[in-house]
């Protein structure tokens, strides 16, 4: 199965790094704290709790940053030792991971949205959390030798509901159905959809996404596979919508 093949690259690429030589044993427990178990992997296979601690509560919040910043590094490494395989398709699976990762374009603006004064919701969606959905959507073309381009809707709009069900999440849901703190956008004042539109407003809206998702599928081999994990992942999706009629 393809989730086997995931789990089993994913492994062997976080092993392969923890014993070329001496290294701090704690960061290498938190980051193997924060890919395994993977819950659904829906980047790698286009969501939810995983049901335990986020990192910086199991281990400490410095930790946590070094093993994201680690786990970042351990990306771009794993695409360049493909370099000797194809050298051009190694170097384009590159660039579109920093384009997504960095600025003007990637989660790290995403982030920094939340500082800015005026917020386009939009933008800060798509950068913030629709950028890694469409680096895994057109990443994935370009390693199967094809245009990414056509890709680039599935992923915004996988991403977009993706953040739109958190928003609504936050608001509807319990800290222990999160395996967060609850209300966390209204006490920090961050953009959400919910302070946009409203609780019905980001349901209609997540409605709309998730509906064009599976037709923005380009043709392609296994598209019927790939729709049925873009509708499992929907369904999960909409039990938010459910929640947030019945609070």
């Amino acid at each position: 199965m393809l989730n086997d093949r995931i789990e089993a690259a994913i492994q062997r690429h976080i092993c392969s790094a923890a014993v070329q030589g001496p290294a701090p044993i704690g960061l290498h427990k938190a980051i193997d704290y924060s890919v395994f178990p993977g819950g659904a992997r829906i980047r790698p296979v286009i969501l939810t709790s995983v049901a335990k601690p986020t990192v910086h509560r199991q281990f400490s919040e410095t930790t946590a940053v070094l093993a994201g910043d680690s786990l970042i590094v351990g990306a771009f490494s794993t695409l360049t030792s493909q370099v000797d395989v194809d050298a051009r398709r190694a170097c384009n699976l590159v660039a579109h991971l920093a384009n997504y990762t960095g600025f003007p374009n990637g989660i790290c603006a995403g982030q920094a949205w939340e500082d800015e004064a005026t917020i386009d919701l939009k933008s800060y969606h798509l950068s913030k959390t629709g950028a890694l959905f469409i680096a895994a959507t057109q990443m994935g073309a370009i390693a199967a030798g094809h245009d990414p381009d056509p890709w680039q809707e599935l992923g915004a709009r996988i991403g977009q509901a993706f953040q739109i069900a958190d928003d609504l999440m936050d608001v509807v849901c319990a800290d222990q159905d999160m395996g967060k703190p609850a209300g966390q956008d209204v006490k920090n004042d961050r953009p959400s959809a919910v302070s946009e539109y409203g609780v019905d407003g980001a349901k209609r809206l997540l409605n709309d996404i998730l509906g064009g998702a599976i037709a923005s599928i380009p043709s392609c081999p296994g598209e019927a596979e790939l729709a049925k994990m873009v509708q499992l992942q929907s369904t999960r999706l909409m039990s938010v919508d459910r929640q947030a009629t019945h609070s």
